[in-house]
């Protein structure tokens, strides 16, 4: 980067934020690049909460993102602090990693990521400090407990029954399900990132009534008590990972992208039944969301009581407006799967879409027409340990980074 030019342009950057954004210092105070908090020896200036501010907005950081831009930047500094003191030094090739990984996540090439965000006013210097402290912090904590955390065979088997149902575990989730269309990939790409870093049930619930195409929309996503054996296998350890409060990265499903909050967790002694086949039957309504598919559907809905019923529904139409069939829980479309996890026999989703083949788009009116129980495959015993470290470890970070706030003088300007 010419040094000169870029100096130029980062003064201009100041400038612009001062009197647009309304985040520089009263004119009483110093330059931009004076304290803004001391943390221990570390200083937090200005112009870094100013960048990283930048930073957040463009990533739809989720709140107030200059306040969270201070609080990011102080728990960055109790981190390096700590990796300091135990010589953690994040290499070159760990961040040009890091910075892969970064960009993967919005589709671009790393080149391309800090041409970007250079454009909007970000420094190269700001995306590298926000994940050298991120790598340096995965340093301390694995260097600290990485060795004290032992799972046991007790608590693998334990993790292996809440998910297969030698173990009765029920979930209490809320959802958020967005339809995707080739128009709006990059939208909704963008938003569910946002969503995904939600805190506070009641925000999601507001989010869920905002955005979500899911039949729990009225009530902010949330859903009943589930069996964690009907969910999809795939999904088991991602949602059992969760604590309560906590959300899920965004996933993709076919037409739309899920995003589950874990609002509690419950064990019995009872098992939970694992499934070996699932039928469903799955109508086609055509004309997508349209106010008058969504009216066919209910008329429909009124009508049929069972599986068997639709077949008079179907009676004259192209065979392909009905498919019911029985297939393991592991070969339904993961969107299927989701929504039918939710059903009773009898019980109907019309929550999902499917294209056509005239390039339109048809509602899908569907049906849980029946279960089989039995015991299903051994889930992994290494990714439910790895799993169930990885949650330790968590708590062990949250709990060391307090004890690092406690331990050091912070002053705010």
């Amino acid at each position: 980067m010419n040094a000169p030019r870029a100096l130029t342009r980062l003064s201009a950057l100041m400038i612009t934020l001062a009197f647009c954004l309304g985040l520089a210092a009263p004119a009483s105070a110093q330059s931009a690049f004076s304290p803004a908090v001391f943390v221990g020896e570390k200083v937090v200036t200005y112009f870094e909460i100013e960048q990283r501010t930048l930073l957040l907005a463009l990533m739809n950081f989720p709140g107030d993102p200059r306040k969270e831009a201070r609080k990011q930047l102080v728990d960055e500094r109790l981190q390096l602090i700590a990796a300091e003191r135990i010589g953690i030094l994040p290499s070159e090739e760990g961040m040009d990693n890091a910075i892969l990984d970064f960009s993967k996540r919005f589709n671009l090439e790393p080149a391309e990521l800090i041409k970007a965000l250079e454009g909007e006013g970000v420094a190269e210097e700001t995306l590298r400090a926000f994940l050298y402290a991120r790598i340096a912090w995965q340093g301390v904590i694995q260097a600290r407990f990485g060795s004290s955390v032992q799972v046991t065979d007790q608590e693998v088997n334990r993790a292996i029954a809440s998910n297969t149902g030698a173990g009765g575990v029920s979930v209490l989730l809320s959802e958020i399900v967005i339809p995707v269309t080739p128009q709006t990939k990059e939208q909704v790409r963008s938003l569910s990132l946002q969503l995904s870093q939600i805190t506070r049930q009641s925000d999601f619930e507001e989010a869920a009534k905002t955005y979500s195409q899911a039949a729990t929309r009225d009530n902010g996503g949330r859903l009943n008590w589930l069996s964690i054996t009907k969910l999809p296998a795939q999904l088991r350890p991602v949602l059992m990972a969760l604590g309560p409060g906590e959300v899920s990265d965004p996933i993709p499903l076919p037409n739309a992208t899920a995003i589950f909050m874990m609002r509690g967790k419950r064990e019995t002694n009872v098992p939970s039944p694992q499934y070996s086949a699932i039928e469903y039957a799955a109508y086609m309504i055509p004309g997508g969301y349209s106010e008058d598919a969504l009216s066919q559907a209910a008329a429909m809905k009124a009508r049929v009581d069972t599986c068997d019923d639709l077949y008079g529904e179907a009676f004259g139409k192209p065979e392909t407006v009905l498919t019911r069939e029985a297939v393991a829980p592991g070969k339904l479309p993961r969107d299927y799967a989701l929504e039918l996890a939710k059903l009773d026999e009898g019980e109907v989703s019309t929550t999902l879409t499917r294209a056509t083949s005239d390039g339109g788009q048809a509602l899908v009116f569907l049906m849980l027409c029946g279960r089989t129980a039995e015991l299903a495959d051994e889930i992994s015993r290494e990714d439910v340990a790895a799993s169930l470290r990885n949650q330790r470890l968590l708590s062990f970070a949250d709990g060391y980074l307090e004890q690092l706030r406690a331990e050091t003088t912070i002053v705010e300007k």
